[in-house]
């Protein structure tokens, strides 16, 4: 057991996380609510039915490059922390706490992000009249209401306390949650393909329309179709790099890992693909509803023409599903880094202690509650400001830990030339991620920051800054 954890807490972290667990965090973390709702909002309008498949299966086999140097990292540095632990021991205190801190934006943005929808689903579903209770307030343009500040509320502070409990029974609710989120898309894909309204010829223009919402016609950029959802890859498959956060309560072979991570980025491809595809395919008019209201809801308007009440169902519980595994999987990646980062001396001591009783980290989870609780207050479009850091904060973890995995095969002398390879691709990819989101390039819609991300930016680099100033002496 670690000497530093034992000075800590006393104790460490359970084992008791099996494969199936571990999966279950990846992809419930892999799939939120923006798979159900993007379909209307970035990917037909930016990528159409063709670019955005094939922008995401490009997609998932760079995560699936960049996973093979988790999966070599995993077991060599199998402690709480994952990206984070990674840089700090193959290049020092400042990588380490850059690397640290841009994951906890990524991982901890997730959770308020995700409770916003639950407002948002229940409006679709059951009519905005069934939250339209107490007092509302508009902020950048979104509407909160106190009801919907009370139930997404409830939720995140219950999920919260399932943490608490422990990682056994946080696994349990993740793989249940998983599993019927899964079956949801996919009963959807099989009843559209079985519908009468499903048709090739609705999904034109196959590679999207342009920002003015009219179709771009046979003689569009192709390449810049492809690349605008491209881009958002790591956004789109954050999740699947939070397995190495709890790799210190795996139960089983780290052999294993990869092949958890390969199966929940293919998952998570899959729900994308299948979402947009059956959107398109069934509504035969998309591209004017878009022209109508850009933030329609189109999944939910076809699987209620393919299927009725039992479609709304199936998208009702799908992406119920969605959000509520990523408040439980992002709170318990969010914890275990902070947890890592307190026990190194890079936060204070108090995130670094584990719970005698259920032996996780009661203090960090408490502190990502009070946190994420500002996200039902704050709004959807107000905290999607601060939620751009996500993906930067993704990409960053994905760069540094591609060039921990080159490092050690050079240090070690390990005989991996494959590897080698997927660190050196790994390390190409992640620096493309985050040039095309931080630099803006003409013809490719919805990629890079607005000016509020920017500002959101430069507002966590600096508290950053002041944190380090404030930390450093005590990094170990």
């Amino acid at each position: 057991m670690d000497k530093t954890m034992l000075e800590i807490n006393g104790q460490g972290l359970k084992k008791q996380l099996s494969p199936m667990s571990v999966w279950a965090l990846a992809f419930g973390c892999v799939i939120g609510w923006g798979s159900f709702i993007n379909p209307g909002k970035k990917f037909l309008p930016n990528s159409g039915v063709a670019g955005t498949a094939i922008a995401m299966a490009l997609g998932a086999l760079v995560m699936v490059v960049i996973a093979f140097s988790y999966a070599y990292l995993i077991p060599k540095y199998p402690k709480a922390g994952g990206e984070f632990t990674f840089t700090r021991q193959c290049y020092g205190k400042i990588p380490a706490y850059i690397c640290g801190w841009f994951l906890v934006a990524a991982y901890l943005t997730n959770v308020p992000m995700n409770s916003t929808a639950i407002p948002l689903i229940i409006d679709g579903i059951f009519g905005k009249e069934v939250l339209a209770w107490g007092f509302s307030y508009d902020i950048a343009g979104s509407t909160v209401t106190l009801g919907g500040i009370i139930i997404a509320g409830f939720i995140l502070i219950l999920f919260g306390f399932l943490n608490v409990l422990g990682v056994k029974k946080a696994g349990y609710v993740q793989t249940v949650l998983s599993t019927l989120l899964i079956v949801c898309v996919f009963s959807l894909f099989i009843g559209a393909l079985c519908s009468p309204y499903f048709s090739f010829e609705h999904m034109k223009p196959v590679w999207g329309v342009d920002k003015s919402l009219t179709p771009w016609g046979e003689n569009q950029n192709v390449g810049a179709a492809i690349l605008a959802t491209f881009a958002i890859a790591p956004w789109a498959f954050v999740g699947f790099d939070t397995i190495p956060q709890a790799s210190e309560e795996f139960k089983f072979s780290y052999k294993k890992v990869i092949f958890i991570m390969i199966i929940a980025i293919a998952f998570g491809c899959f729900v994308y693909v299948s979402n947009n595809t059956v959107t398109a395919a069934v509504l035969d008019n998309w591209p004017e509803l878009l022209q109508e209201d850009k933030n329609r809801w189109l999944l939910l308007e076809a699987a209620r023409k393919i299927m009725g009440t039992p479609g709304v169902v199936l998208v009702g519980t799908g992406v119920s599903c969605a959000v509520l595994s990523g408040i439980m999987g992002f709170y318990l990646a969010s914890s275990r880094l902070m947890y890592s980062m307190s026990k190194q001396g890079y936060l204070p001591p108090l995130f670094g202690k584990i719970d005698s009783k259920y032996g996780t980290p009661k203090n960090a989870i408490i502190f990502c509650v009070i946190v994420s609780l500002a996200g039902p207050i704050l709004g959807r479009e107000a905290l999607g400001w601060f939620v751009d850091m996500s993906a930067i904060g993704a990409s960053i973890g994905f760069l540094f830990t591609s060039l921990a995995t080159v490092h050690v095969l050079k240090r070690d002398k390990d005989s991996g030339k494959w590897l080698m390879i997927m660190g050196i691709l790994g390390v190409i990819f992640s620096a493309a991620f985050i040039i095309l989101q931080l630099v803006p390039i003409p013809g490719l819609s919805g990629v890079s920051f607005g000016w509020q991300s920017y500002v959101m930016l430069g507002v966590w680099v600096a508290i950053g800054i002041v944190f380090y100033f404030m930390q450093r002496k005590k990094m170990q």
